[in-house]
């Protein structure tokens, strides 16, 4: 087997494949426009790699666009209400990251003036901001050599050095190896192409080996194993959960909901008064009542495991306003406030 061309090789087959490639992103600054001295802002940067934690680029897209409307700085993200973030972020789902995306921007705001560090270590620091997304901001926007390691580049990294560990063990080992490739020069543009090469070209099934850049020197291609990496330990089964939800109107429309617990899953969020989530929850009602259970069933899956939800729903009565309840009026309700689960059993009531 040949050995591995060195890195700065690499690299410079890698961005003049990137400079001819490169993917149109709404919140990225192409090759050429770099080239002619134009810089990204760092706001759309973060603003990107904290919507994408854990998600795609077509289901990111329109609300990156959503939110760069309604809030195009910073500042302005700061200064919007919990409610309005968090509804508009209803969908893309892990919603701890909405409410560290807003106590990230106020820090910016109010104690930074309005400006990002442009640091790995002073972005780790801001809430919401880990390893990975520190490493993209500080490459993307401020061209600092960190090494940007996400789904894709591990993928091109297990297949560039021919990698039989399976993930996740093979992280540490893969992301050393993709430092070993990160350049001085250009560091953000290099971390682009890398994600871009393995989201076009290096994709899990079928990669396209023929075309890629990195044919000649990739050693899984060589050895015929690219297809095959990288391997992956057995993923355990998620459990099931299970819970009740209820879902009260007065005569006049207004609906009973509740504010989610900061902490824990959908934190903060709008939501129907429900049980704990188990095995077998128990049957708590807010307020005394005829209850009536739906019809049909709510299913919703997180990252750890299936939750199933009971509906069940009962008349409110005009003077009763259990604790730790909200009365929304009718007019004011807008489901897109909720979280998707809960907007799931809101339109299972609705078709009742």
């Amino acid at each position: 087997m040949r050995d591995l061309p060195d890195a700065p090789a690499v690299t410079a087959r890698l961005l003049a494949w990137y400079d001819r490639h490169a993917r149109d992103l709404p919140w990225r600054v192409g090759p050429a426009e770099r080239a002619a001295g134009i810089r990204p802002d760092p706001y759309r940067v973060w603003l990107s790699e904290i919507m994408l934690q854990q998600t795609t680029v077509a289901a990111v897209r329109d609300y990156f666009h959503r939110f760069t409307r309604l809030w195009p700085t910073v500042g302005d993200l700061a200064a919007a209400p919990d409610d309005r973030v968090m509804g508009e972020w209803a969908g893309l789902g892990y919603y701890a990251r909405a409410r560290n995306l807003l106590k990230c921007a106020r820090i910016v705001a109010r104690d930074l003036g309005g400006r990002f560090p442009d640091h790995y270590e002073d972005l780790l620091a801001l809430p919401g901001i880990g390893p990975y997304t520190a490493a993209a901001i500080a490459a993307i926007a401020f061209d600092r050599p960190e090494t940007v390691v996400d789904g894709n580049v591990e993928r091109v990294v297990a297949r560039l050095f021919d990698v039989p560990e399976p993930l996740p063990r093979a992280k540490p080992r893969l992301k050393s190896l993709a430092a070993t490739l990160t350049p001085d020069d250009r560091p953000g543009d290099h971390a682009q192409a890398m994600m871009d090469l393995g989201a076009t070209l290096c994709t899990p099934k079928s990669p396209a080996c023929g075309i890629c850049p990195l044919r000649d020197p990739c050693r899984a291609r060589a050895a015929g194993t690219a297809a095959d990496l990288p391997r992956r330990a057995p993923k355990e089964a998620k459990p099931v959960r299970r819970g009740i939800v209820y879902v009260a109107q007065r005569a006049d429309g207004a609906l009973l909901l509740e504010r989610r617990p900061d902490k824990g899953l959908l934190g903060g969020m709008l939501g129907w008064p429900g049980s704990d989530w188990s095995d077998a929850p128990r049957d708590r009602p807010p307020f005394a009542a005829d209850w009536k259970t739906l019809p049909g069933e709510v299913r919703h899956t997180f990252t750890h495991f299936h939750l199933i939800l009971t509906v069940r729903t009962a008349p409110l009565p005009q003077d009763t306003l259990p604790a730790g309840t909200i009365l929304i009026a009718a007019r004011d309700f807008r489901p897109s406030d909720l979280p998707t689960v809960m907007r799931k059993a809101y339109d299972l009531w609705r078709r009742r």
